[in-house]
């Protein structure tokens, strides 16, 4: 029999002057294979410190961390935890160790609660039996300290992605860490939680925890890290002093840019054309849920060809039971759907598809590939029947061999060939294959949902290229995205959604961001 206790470090705010180093990795080295991951990486970090690990997608970031949580084992290297040599043999001996790790995937329970999650894998017993009522209070005294509200009762299936990152965070905190890992931790967050979030992150460093960020958006960077570590190729490229600088913020911007992706990014004008037939008619389509709840209420809207129309939303607004409707996935209770004149509502997956339709799903991982399956299996899997692939049930691998390389080097996709496994390429690249295997797809209608989730400035700046010579060709594009800039660049028209309806529609001329939010909380606006 044994209670756990929980005990929580009582740092306080850090002055530049009693900083001390926390962390040194020293000439990291890391192979797959023949591919050298990590080539001599090194890097420090300060008790109270955020730094940031930047570069493009598969640039050895995500490896360099995973070898300090223990993920992964380095071919050669250093690390040093407060000054003492350690050979990290796994997750558990890292965690033991003060490091903890807040992965893209979160690694919760759904039907379990906030506190049984919390305190999962070191749970406080009591004559042999799980203490519940000690969890919890272990979750409030947490929730408190670091001031984030939660419901230790409430079940993590019902949460809002911004909530199941917080009870990520709190199981981390649970664990008494003095370092903490964060794998693009706002890719998956909507503008009001990616606020909220880094709010929190500044509040962990005051109370000196050390905290590594990895991400892409470096606008992020820039508001709350102190410096940032540039990394291309499995090379280190560059250390930025963010915090002391008194560059311009677009001037850093550029730089960081600049580093990441070794050439000068071109922010693009895109210029209006003239819209061609009707391609997409949704007339007053509803969706019921549990209890008769309407996810979607009396939806119309429509796309003609050589449009992008972005839809902005807070998230959980019913933008997905609108692309999934429209894509099959979602049965309609009311309304019509049309593609080309053609009635396919309520239609299977298949139909939509054969009769104009694609879609990069909002998740990757659970709607857009198996990854477990090849990378050029994955590239196929939603037209592998397509006569130029397949005759009589069998597959042409010469030709699908010919076509996935295609993609491959015209998405510049980072791969060790077609044959890997689609888990063993990094989120951006898999976010790359998948957009690749839709856009080419030359479909009068693609349903792009958070296209450039996860992916480096320079893949976003190609997809969004990709996207508008869509648009260019006289196809149509409903792109559905929580980036509110990535909506407001692309797009020709604006639909907004509050609770499952349409609150407005805005043209590229007269939108603004000011206007957007305020529809998106539920306000009214006068959008003429």
């Amino acid at each position: 029999m044994y209670l756990l206790k929980l005990t929580i470090s009582k740092y306080t705010k850090m002055s530049e002057s009693n900083k001390d180093l926390i962390l040194e990795m020293k000439s990291i080295v890391k192979y797959y294979g023949t591919l050298l991951a990590n080539d001599n990486i090194s890097l420090k970090l300060n008790r109270g410190e955020i730094l940031a690990v930047i570069g493009e997608n598969g640039a050895g970031k995500s490896t360099l961390m995973k070898i300090l949580y223990g993920l992964e084992t380095l071919d050669s290297g250093e690390i040093f935890i407060r000054g003492e040599k350690v050979n990290i043999a796994n997750a558990s001996h890292s965690i033991s160790l003060g490091i903890g790790m807040v992965q893209q995937h979160f690694m919760l329970f759904d039907d379990f609660t906030v506190a049984e999650n919390v305190v999962y894998s070191r749970e406080p017993r009591k004559n042999l039996f799980f203490d519940f009522e000690f969890a919890k209070e272990i979750t409030e005294e947490l929730s408190k300290k670091y001031d984030f509200p939660i419901n230790p009762l409430e079940k993590v299936s019902g949460m809002s992605v911004g909530l199941r990152q917080r009870v990520e965070i709190l199981k981390i905190l649970y664990q008494n860490t003095d370092i903490i890992i964060f794998d693009e931790p706002t890719a998956v967050l909507t503008p009001q939680e990616t606020t909220e979030f880094l709010k929190t992150l500044k509040a962990l460093a005051s109370l000196g925890k050390s905290i590594i960020i990895i991400t892409h958006k470096l606008k992020e960077v820039t508001e709350v890290c102190d410096r940032a570590i540039v990394m291309r190729d499995g090379k280190f490229i560059a250390e930025v002093d963010i915090k002391d600088s008194n560059k311009d913020y677009n001037i850093l911007i550029n730089e960081l840019s600049f580093l990441m992706v070794g050439r000068k990014l071109i922010d693009k004008n895109i210029e209006s054309i003239d819209v061609k037939e009707n391609i997409l008619d949704v007339r007053n389509i509803s969706v019921v849920v549990e209890y008769g709840i309407k996810a979607l209420n009396d939806v119309s809207l429509h796309i003609n060809g050589g449009e992008i129309v972005g839809i902005a939303g807070v998230a959980n607004n019913g933008q997905d039971y609108l692309a999934n409707s429209l894509f099959g996935l979602t049965k309609v209770s009311e309304g019509v759907i049309e593609v080309l004149g053609k009635d396919i509502t309520n239609k299977s997956v298949a139909y939509i598809r054969k009769n104009g339709v694609a879609m990069i799903p909002e998740d990757r991982y659970i709607w857009g590939s198996a990854p477990d399956a090849k990378l050029s299996e994955t590239a196929i899997m939603s037209h592998y029947n397509k006569k130029e692939f397949s005759k009589y049930g069998l597959l042409n691998m010469k030709n699908i061999n010919s076509f996935v390389l295609n993609l491959v080097s015209s998405f510049k996709i980072k791969a060790d060939n077609i044959s890997c496994k689609t888990k063993s390429l990094s989120g951006g690249n898999a976010q790359k294959l998948i957009a690749a295997r839709e856009i080419s797809q030359h479909t009068p209608l693609l349903i792009a949902c958070e296209p450039t989730r996860g992916v480096d400035v320079g893949a976003m700046e190609f997809i969004h290229d990709k996207l508008v010579s869509k648009r260019n060709d006289n196809y149509a594009v409903l792109l559905v995205s929580s980036d509110l800039s990535e909506v407001m660049k692309l797009s020709d028209r604006i639909y907004v959604m509050y609770k499952g309806s349409i609150k407005g529609e805005f043209r590229r001329e007269n939108v603004t961001e000011e206007a957007l939010g305020i529809l998106m909380m539920g306000g009214g606006v006068n959008n003429e």
